[in-house]
């Protein structure tokens, strides 16, 4: 395929984009050019973005342009300074970008080119904009707030994210304050600081964990029942109360709840017995797909997630599957209660009822290698439904971590997102 010209169309599809360096990143712009949070920047130190369809994967970036929210008008690509090409690959292998880049003189970071909506579609264009004082002069054009730091020692090259880590790690391992190296919205605090694996400093994991026992992933000779008891949580006003439905099937397959399902938001709960990609991606009223639930390729895969039941008419869900599954829709108020201490295995929907609190998250990482996990935290009291009010991304890293993040007082629904094994610990703060 030739090169690409500029604002070129491209495929509404998930399209694999790199630039053959591990510093790619991605900014996802609003109307007004600019970013809406620190979450709309995804890069090596913050692997996934909220809504999922923008994911940093080794040395590349993963852009599902059908599953970007409609707020986002365009999505950034950018890096550290260097000569050779930008391309992108579509699901069939298809070249559908291919840009030639040119090292702007004296510039240490650049935009490299820009996916931007048209026409209800998507379309991409080469920019080779270079910043001459790099990441941060780059990503402050774009509305990211990027706060003093203390001076570190290191190579100039080392000023884009992905190639950060050890000198903010070094700089959180010598202050004498626990807490984020005070960088917004460009580096999240690396993990192996002080008190994570591999350090030399920090309190005893076991103590602080109380027992709480290793992470393992499930056992993959073990398929969940059709059936399974449940019980409600007493106290939990969030969601409507029914009787849950549960459908099994293989392979691909269209599910459509029964009237007993209100409307409002729900528990969904699914597994996929062994190998091979498995999503579950909700339709709209138009039949029409929507932002995926769920989206792996993790083996013997199960999670748990809560979505809108839609007023007025079923909810209904594509599964895309090579194997048996099993899906089920439940109150939220089913879904399993966060304790003092508590292990599991990818995605989960979780319920906090006690007070304001310091949440001990262990994650190891997925069976394969690397892998990312993040935490999103709704506050419910008063709510109808899931909404941008009350909501907080309290985590969203990559690879092998134990961090300690702070949790409001409940009533309150946790959506963990992780690809491999955790565990959590709740410390109650008592006051």
């Amino acid at each position: 395929m030739g090169h690409t010209s500029e604002s070129s169309w491209v495929p509404s599809v998930t399209l694999l984009v790199g630039v053959g360096n591990e510093g790619i990143s991605a900014l996802l712009l609003g109307a007004d050019g600019r970013v809406r949070g620190d979450a709309d920047m995804v890069f090596e130190g913050q692997p996934v973005h909220p809504s999922g369809a923008v994911r940093h994967t080794k040395q590349s970036l993963s852009l599902a342009l059908h599953e970007v929210e409609p707020e986002v008008e365009r999505i950034v690509i950018a890096g550290p300074a260097v000569s050779g090409s930008l391309a992108a690959m579509a699901p069939d292998r298809q070249v559908v970008v291919a840009w030639l880049i040119a090292r702007p003189d004296d510039a240490k970071a650049v935009v490299f080119g820009e996916f931007f909506r048209e026409s209800g579609g998507w379309k991409f264009t080469g920019i080779g904009k270079g910043y001459a004082s790099g990441l941060a002069e780059l990503v402050t054009a774009y509305g990211v707030e990027v706060a003093e730091e203390e001076p570190v020692a290191a190579p100039a090259e080392r000023a884009f994210p992905g190639s950060m880590e050890k000198p903010v790690a070094e700089a959180a391992a010598a202050s004498p304050v626990n807490g984020p190296v005070p960088l917004t919205g460009v580096a999240k605090v690396p993990m192996h600081a002080a008190g994570m694996p591999g350090s030399t400093g920090g309190e005893d994991r076991k103590s602080w964990a109380g027992g709480v026992g290793e992470p393992v992933a499930p056992d993959p000779s073990v398929f969940p029942p059709a059936e399974r008891e449940y019980r409600l949580l007493e106290g939990w006003e969030f969601g409507p109360v029914f009787e849950p439905f549960t459908v099994t099937g293989r392979g691909s397959d269209v599910i459509t709840t029964p009237a007993r399902v209100p409307a409002g938001p729900v528990l969904f709960e699914v597994a996929h017995r062994g190998r091979g990609h498995f999503a579950v991606v909700p339709l709209d009223k138009r039949n029409k797909e929507g932002a995926s639930l769920f989206n792996t390729t993790v083996p013997d895969y199960r999670g748990s997630t809560v979505t809108p039941a839609p007023q007025g008419r079923p909810l209904r869900l594509r599964l895309i599957g090579e194997n048996d599954w099993v899906a089920r829709v439940k109150p939220v108020a089913a879904a399993r209660r966060l304790e003092r201490a508590m292990v599991g295995f990818g995605d989960e929907a979780l319920l906090h009822l006690g007070g304001a609190a310091d949440l001990r998250v262990d994650f190891r990482g997925s069976p394969g290698g690397g892998g990312s996990i993040a935490l999103w935290v709704h506050e419910v009291t008063g709510q109808t439904e899931l909404t941008h009010v009350g909501r907080t991304l309290a985590l969203n890293t990559s690879d092998r971590i134990l961090q300690t993040v702070p949790l409001p007082p409940g009533p309150a629904l946790l959506l963990l997102i992780a690809e491999g094994p955790w565990s959590l610990t709740v410390r109650e703060l008592g006051f």
